[in-house]
């Protein structure tokens, strides 16, 4: 199942510095995260972690309205977009209803908080952010805007996941704002 993802994120038209497809290489890098934070984890949070950004690219930011309720209607549909792909895939691969509606309720971030695989998959999200994404976005934003997005960040993770975080080796400014971020 997860190469029948990366055959669909290997399309995306937006590379890395390296010319990798940019979703190709994130759905690799949840997996790899979610082995080392969840090793045994299920079938279903191991597919959701891989179809996490699946065909992200259909969708840019820049079609939806600026501001926060703009920005929260984009990840929802992206949310509702990358179950129904995965669920595709899945039907087509012989999973059953139940198994794609699990992994369709993962990928929706359903029960967050209270679903451990639903929060081990935020976390692992949280976590490819800090240790790949992070350092791009801080370089271009100001100190107290930083400290807002990893507060924010913070607080959608477990104790775990904050613990996890803890053992990133991140560059200096990352690690200095995100020690004031959790304060």
């Amino acid at each position: 199942m997860l190469a029948a993802i990366d055959v669909v994120n290997a399309a995306d038209p937006v590379k890395d510095a390296d010319g990798q497809p940019r979703a190709l290489l994130y759905g690799q890098r949840m997996s790899k995260a979610l082995a080392a934070f969840r090793p045994g984890a299920s079938e279903a949070l191991q597919i959701a972690s891989r179809a996490q950004h699946i065909e992200r690219w259909i969708s840019p930011r820049e079609s939806y309205d600026e501001g926060r309720i703009g920005y929260l209607k984009w990840r929802k549909d992206l949310q509702q977009h990358h179950a129904s792909r995965t669920g595709r895939l899945m039907r087509d691969a012989g999973y059953s209803e139940d198994e794609i509606a699990r992994v369709g309720s993962l990928l929706k971030k359903e029960r967050l908080k209270m679903d451990e695989e639903a929060q081990a998959l935020e976390d692992v999200i949280c976590l490819v952010f800090l240790a790949h994404e992070a350092p791009e976005f801080i370089a271009k934003h100001p100190d107290d805007k930083v400290r807002d997005i990893l507060a924010k960040t913070a607080r959608k993770m477990s104790a775990e996941g904050l613990a996890a975080a803890s053992q990133l080796t991140l560059d200096p400014r990352l690690s200095r704002l995100l020690g004031e971020a959790l304060q």
